[in-house]
């Protein structure tokens, strides 16, 4: 296989290089015959280092008896030419600095405007099977503020996998038996009653809200009184038209975020299936299962938790860690995923070790299976906390919050911070039209281009033909840099599931178009040069809507 077949990035090449010059130094006796550490090509934080940097001489110091800097510059001597590396050169204490040809940058141009918008896509996944869950609220009330945060970071994980090359499947999963919605159809079916003039208490636990109330009016003018004498705590009809009612504001709440799922996976499902008596029956084959006073427990403490946990209580019911190993089972036995991607919220932080050992005691490899937990939000308004809803009584609701700042300023706050960490949304700054507003300020840079190619049209026909190798401007060359770091970024993202620095590039890519459009005039006299810059720019248009697109925003053309 060819260095560009297995390349990725430049990135890439240039530790391929680096391996390449290591074997050329040990053929020659300069270098010991040694296994390679793993030493990924970095760049470095100071420009004046060059591009990137190796710092494999400081990893095979003590191994080769030699000093780094000796190791560094044998390794510099051995680096094959290329077209894109113009200068490689040994610093102290023991780096391989590279240096990028100003020509070959000025080249990409017309390579990402090539790609179009598969530029930043990168051959990682190979077609592998990933399903990325993320929200599964229990439709028993709207979506609250915190799923809103785990929205965006699974869905925007789900785009960037995708562009990594998996095979990727967003699903909900939709929690419609237990006791969570026995308690939500107890409190519908007393607010329907209520409508209509009973004295009947909520039952202990209730939910609250004006949403309950209005479903149960929705009920009463679909039904009438159809239901009134039809038993407790409430008739089997209210629960499936209460849980079916949810499901559908939940999915409208989601359409106002531009989610789009590609399958509701129904909880009761699984027992009508068999495939809840078929996990069961696996983990009892695999002897993790064992029966004391009463009930059916799964034995964990074997797989190192601290105890062992209930399958199915005395009473015969599952619990739902019982439904969500069965779930898991579906995931990997019947619907065959390479990789399970699963993003929860803080309150289930204790669920992953006990889930971990469970997919682990059916067999599957627990690595396949990764679990991401975000911590939550704290909605202010300037320096004042926001702590209720309007509509929901003691929680803030997604949908409130999405009606005020738009469905893209949502998003782009919601994935700005690492899921382990906690969160202040400013519902004041999301609105701000100027440049302290992140958000305002990366689709102004998007609006800004649009602007600038739609105007250019009126003296530059078409820059088709545009000359990149007339790009030698420092600040025109920082923007292709800037550019360049995309797939290295999405290639990143995808290997460590963290989303959080896609809103950063943005930003950067914002501010290095806004600094190139500063200090070099796009359309001037000088036809040619114009041309060129107008290619630049339509190059930093498609990489900047990419990276909005992929956290589900817009790219508008106008502010």
């Amino acid at each position: 296989m060819t260095r560009g077949e297995l390349s990725r990035t430049i990135k890439h090449d240039i530790e391929v290089l680096v391996a390449e010059a290591v074997a050329k130094a040990q053929e020659a006796g300069e270098l010991p015959a040694l296994a390679l550490p793993e030493s990924p090509v970095e760049r470095p934080p100071r420009p004046e280092h060059g591009d990137y940097a190796s710092t494999l001489p400081l990893r095979l110091a003590r191994a080769a008896g030699a000093a780094p800097l000796e190791i560094a510059g044998i390794i510099a001597r051995h680096v094959q030419p290329t077209e894109a590396i113009a200068s490689v050169e040994a610093a102290p204490p023991g780096f391989v600095n590279f240096r990028l040809s100003e020509a070959w940058l000025a080249a990409q141009v017309d390579a990402i405007v090539a790609a179009g918008e598969s530029f930043g896509d990168v051959p990682l996944g190979l077609g592998q099977k990933v399903q990325v869950e993320f929200v599964s609220a229990n439709p028993t009330g709207p979506l609250t503020v915190a799923t809103g945060r785990g929205l965006a970071i699974g869905d925007t994980l789900a785009s960037v996998l995708a562009a990594a090359g998996y095979q990727v499947e967003r699903e909900y999963l939709v929690n419609d038996a237990g006791t969570q919605t026995e308690t939500f159809a107890s409190t519908l079916y007393a607010r329907y009653q209520q409508l209509f003039g009973r004295e009947v208490e909520v039952p202990a636990g209730a939910y609250t809200g004006d949403y309950v109330v209005d479903l149960a009016g929705e009920i009463r003018d679909d039904y009438g009184d159809k239901f009134l004498d039809g038993g407790q705590p409430y008739p089997p009809e209210v629960h499936d038209i209460g849980i079916q009612k949810m499901v559908r504001l939940i999915q409208d709440d989601l359409a106002a975020m531009g989610v789009r799922y590609d399958v509701w996976f129904s909880e009761h499902s699984l027992y009508q299936s068999g495939t809840y008596e078929k996990a069961m029956a696996l983990l009892k084959e695999r002897g993790f299962v064992s029966e004391k006073e009463g009930a059916v427990w799964f034995a964990s403490s074997t797989l190192g938790e601290d105890k062992d946990n209930v399958l199915v209580r005395s009473s015969g019911r599952p619990t739902y860690f019982a439904s969500d190993v069965a779930y898991h089972y579906d995931k990997f036995f019947v619907r065959a995923f390479d990789r399970v991607i699963d993003v929860w919220g803080a309150d289930h932080q204790g669920h992953v070790p006990r889930m971990k050992a469970a997919v682990s005691a059916l067999g599957v490899d627990p690595e396949r299976l990764v679990i991401i937990i975000h911590q939550l939000i704290t909605i202010r308004r300037g320096s004042q906390e926001v702590r209720v809803s309007k509509r929901a009584g003691d929680i803030v609701t997604l949908r409130e919050v999405v009606d005020e700042v738009g469905p893209d300023a949502a998003r782009f706050f919601f994935v700005t911070r690492a899921a382990d960490s906690h969160m202040d949304f400013d519902i004041d700054l999301a609105q701000r039209q100027s440049a302290e507003n992140p958000v305002y300020y990366v689709q102004y840079a998007h609006a800004r281009i649009a602007g600038i190619l739609a105007h250019a049209q009126e003296r530059v026909a078409d820059f088709v033909d545009g000359d990149v190798s007339l790009l030698s401007h420092e600040a025109e060359l920082a923007l292709i840099r800037r550019m360049l770091q995309f797939p290295e970024l999405i290639e990143s993202i995808a290997l460590s599931l963290e989303p959080h620095p896609l809103p950063y590039y943005a930003m950067d890519l914002a501010t290095s178009f806004h600094d190139f459009y500063e200090k070099c005039r796009v359309v001037s006299d000088d036809v040619a040069l114009s041309k060129a810059r107008l290619k630049l720019a339509a190059a930093a248009k498609l990489v900047l809507a990419r990276a909005l697109r992929l956290m589900g925003m817009t790219a508008p053309d106008r502010m």
